[in-house]
This record gives C-alpha cells, structure tokens and sequence, in this order.
C-alpha cells in the first residue's frame, strides 16, 4: 500500500493546476459530444413534425409510421440490452458511480445512450435531453480518464468536470453545470472541485455559444417583479409544489414497478409501449410529444383558458412517467420543468379568476414554479434557482424564486419523500443485487465536508468512530492543511481528507457521509 498511497497523496497536492488543465479538455470534448446530441435532437424534432404532417393525408402512411415506430423501439431495446447503464436518465448511474457502487464502461455507454436518446426523441417520447447529457459528459470524462492512466481519486474529479460540461452544453446553463455538479454528483465544495468543474463547464457553454448562439433556452417576457402584496401567494405555491413534487417522485417510481412487475412483457415490449402511444399521440394530441419546449412557449405567449392548462398538465404527466418507466434512455429533468410551468399557470390563472392577481404576473408564476418543483423533486434548491435564471436570462425574480423553492423543498421533506435520483439509484442497485463493483485495489481520496449540527462537529479525533479500513490524511481549514491527531478538534466547514481501498469506497462513503451530514438533534 505505501508507494500507492504515498504517489496518490503526493499527486493530489498538485490537484489545483493540474485539473484546471484536464478540465478544459474534458470541457472541450465533452461540450462536443453534448452539442452535436443536442443537434441531433433538434433535427430529430423537426423530422417528427413533417414525418406526422406527411403520414396523417392517408390511412396507409399512418400504418407505416407505427411499423417504423415499432422498429426504432426494437432498435433502442438492442441497445439497452447492449448497454443497460443507458436506460433512463443516466444521473442514478453517474452517482452510483461516483459512490463506487457502479462502473459502467464508458465506450459502450457513449455511442448507445447518444443514438437511443436520438431515437426516442425521433419517435416523439415525452424525455429530456438532460440527464443523457450529463452521462455522455461523465462517459468523456471518464474515458479521458482512462486514455490518460489516471487513478480512481482523479477519475472522479473528471467525471465530474464531465457532467458539468454536459449540463452547460445542454442548456446553455454553465452556473447551474457547477452547481449541479458539486450539489448533485460531487457532493462537496473542495477548492480543487470547484476550479476543474468551473472551466469545465465554461469551456463547454463558450464551445455550445460559439455554434448554437446565446440566447436563453427560454424567451418569454417578466414584465414586472411580483409585488409584496402577494408574497403570500408564494408561499401557497410552494406548498402546492412540495406536494405534488412529493406525488411525482412517488407515481414516478410506481410506474417504474408496474413496468418491472410485468413478467408477461420482455424488454423490447416494454420500450414499445410508449412508442405505440406516441403514435397514438401524434395524430390526436402531438402538443404531448417531445421535451415540451414549444408548450412553454406556448403557455408564456397565449392566453390559454385554466381548462385547457390543466388538461395539458395531466397529460403531459401520465405521458411522460410512462416514457420514463419503460427504461427508454431519456431524463426527467426537462419534463419536469414543463409540468412546473404548467403547474404555475394553473396557479396563476386561478390568481386571475379568484384572487384579483393582475394578467401580466401569471409569466412570473410559471417562471418560480419551475424552480419550485425542480427544488421539490431533485432536492437541490441552489441548482434550481440558478437553473431557471440562466434558462430565461431574468435575474428580477431571485427573491421570489428562492421563497418559492424553499418552501418548496420543505413541504417534500416534511412529507418524507426521497430526491428522486437518490430513489432511483437505490432501485437500480436493487435490481442490479450488486451494489458494489469489483474492486482493481487502487487508493482513492475523498472529501467530506464537516456540517453543523452533526455527530463530528466540536469533536476530537480520537472520540470519533471512524469506519474500518479508512486513514484520515489531512483536515483543510480554509487555505490552511492539518495533519490530523488524536487531539484535533473538528468545526463546521472543515474538510475531512481520507485514504481508502476502492473495494471500500461504498461503505466509507455511506459511514462518513452519515458523521458529516446527518444532523444530531439537541446537540
């Protein structure tokens, strides 16, 4: 162990300027790949509206667009059985994996969720290009990791750098890249992180700009900030978001059992399913088909009666969670932002018709329900925030956004119900029966940062019970680095450095995870 673990020690003191230089070139290929899957989604909506526009002047063309329907849902189950860590939204996967509880291989994972999130999208299923952007990053990252000998520690630092970039490219969005990365996947704020993810992600959105422009993903008018009077209202919303944010994560992850409880269906079936209604859908509703991007514009430039805002919504979902439950390779992330526009327009709407809410801030409440149900869901209220402002270019709705999502978050938390990506992993693992890869023995650092009100905070080190096999290397306060000793005492914001065997990874991670984050009440 000692050459291993005195190389991996001594490399990660040069972490800071080494992996700002291997964050531009996971940056740069990843911003590539995320920008042409973008492309190609783009051109795969397109064809979609001529191929229907084409097929409904006769019974015989309609006929033929369900068999190549059917074909293209064969089609993406070859590929996920080829590749299974490509079914879904690939985030559970990518926090497995930096969890060491998976390890997918990422040139099989590359080519198989690229072309079957082309595919989906080309049949009209109601996905976002979100989470397959953000695996497609990661898988870069990973195989510049691999094409570059690097360890386990540096590797995750580069799948990191990787998400971010797939983020930023996907949505023009690279703050929230960084803070989704660091909330989401990385799960600390370590200096080292911080700097490698930020060029990461700049260097994807300046290559994303470069091709595609920089307007916003979003154009609709805030023609004023929402005045205090009706702060209350936003504190109704929130609540109402916390809800059925909860009722999301919890008929998402029933959809996803029915599916798997359906013996008499193979897999290929099963990914036909939402095929079949999306060709139903095509010919009788397609404002149901795709991300849902036209529908917010829609909402945001139309005055649109509550009727028929709330018959969008409810289709919208049943839709999308039986996409999303087949296991096509798709995300949630950019459906659930158009539910949470439409939930905010229904809202507003009732605002006008009941609660004397002037017209011109029904755009403000679709704006903050966004976030809300985002925060409700994902659990991650800081990306949320920072998400919508750069998907809509407004900054005027900060205050109001945030009063929105924190409600929001603790309305979900008080009902119990779990971030949905975190639900998602488990019941990956648990299918899988594996929750932990084989082990190559390599040394892996990891960061833990000390929060207040835990069982670590204002203890010595010697009356803490660290895991088993787990070395404490160092304790970053600030700019300052502590070697540990029995008799150092931990504060808040401290970051705890530890040594451990990749085969151990998983329950270190778990162990040290619960001293550094779970609160203890009446401490």
């Amino acid at each position: 162990m000692g050459k291993d673990t005195s190389g991996t020690i001594k490399r990660a003191e040069q972490f800071q300027i080494i992996l700002i230089g291997e964050g531009i070139l996971v940056g740069g290929l990843a911003g590539l790949v995320v920008l042409l899957y973008r492309m190609w989604l783009g051109y795969a909506g397109e064809w979609l509206k001529d191929i229907l526009a084409f097929a409904k002047e006769s019974p015989v063309r309609i006929a033929v667009w369900f068999a190549v329907l059917l074909l293209l849902a064969l089609i993406v189950a070859k590929l996920v059985n080829y590749e299974p860590m490509i079914s879904g939204s690939g985030i559970p996967q990518l926090e497995g994996e930096m969890t060491g509880k998976l390890d997918p291989v990422w040139w099989k994972v590359l080519p198989a969720k690229f072309f079957g999130g082309f595919l989906c999208m080309a049949g009209g299923l109601a996905l976002g290009r979100e989470g397959p952007s953000i695996q497609l990053g990661a898988m870069v990252g990973k195989g510049v990791s691999k094409g570059l000998d690097r360890g386990k520690t540096e590797e995750k630092f580069l799948l990191t750098c990787g998400a971010s970039a797939g983020l930023s490219a996907a949505f023009h969005a690279p703050l929230a890249g960084v803070m989704f990365s660091l909330e989401e996947v990385h799960k600390n704020f370590s200096v080292s992180v911080l700097l490698s993810v930020m060029t990461a992600s700049l260097t994807a959105d300046f290559l994303a700009s470069t091709v595609l422009g920089s307007e916003s993903v979003f154009q609709f008018e805030i023609f004023r900030v929402l005045p205090p009077e009706y702060y209350w209202m936003l504190l109704a919303l929130g609540i109402i978001l916390g809800v059925l944010g909860a009722f999301y994560n919890w008929f998402t992850l029933k959809v996803q059992e029915l599916y798997q409880k359906a013996r008499f269906l193979n897999a290929a079936a099963k990914i036909m399913i939402p095929f079949v209604c999306a060709g139903i859908l095509g010919f009788t509703m397609p404002q149901f088909l795709g991300s849902g991007h036209d529908l917010i514009e829609e909402l945001t430039h139309t005055d649109m009666v509550l009727g028929t805002v709330v018959f969008l919504l409810i289709g919208r979902f049943l839709f999308s969670a039986v996409c999303f439950g087949s296991g096509a390779p798709g995300g949630i992330f950019f459906p659930l932002l158009v539910l949470g526009a439409f939930i905010g327009g229904a809202f507003a709407t009732i605002g006008v018709q009941y609660f004397s809410l002037d017209e011109m801030y029904i755009n403000n409440f679709v704006l903050l329900a966004m976030g809300g149900f985002f925060s409700a869901i994902v659990r991650a209220p800081l990306t949320g925030i920072i998400l919508i402002f750069e998907m809509t270019g407004s900054l005027s709705q900060m205050l109001s956004l945030s009063i929105v999502s924190i409600a929001a978050y603790i309305t979900a938390t008080l009902l119990r119900s779990k971030p949905i990506y975190e639900s998602l992993l488990q019941r990956l693992l648990e299918r899988q029966g594996k929750p932990v890869g084989e082990s190559h023995g390599q040394k892996v650092l990891s960061n833990f940062v000390v929060q207040e009100g835990t069982k670590v905070e204002g203890t010595l080190v010697r009356d803490i019970e660290w895991p088993g096999n787990c070395l404490l290397v160092a304790i970053q306060r600030g700019a300052e680095e502590i070697i540990p000793k029995g008799k150092t005492r931990l504060y808040v914001g401290d970051v705890i450095v530890t040594l451990t065997d990749e085969r151990d990874v998983p329950r270190v991670h778990d162990q040290m995870e619960r001293l550094c984050s779970e609160l203890v009440y009446g401490k």
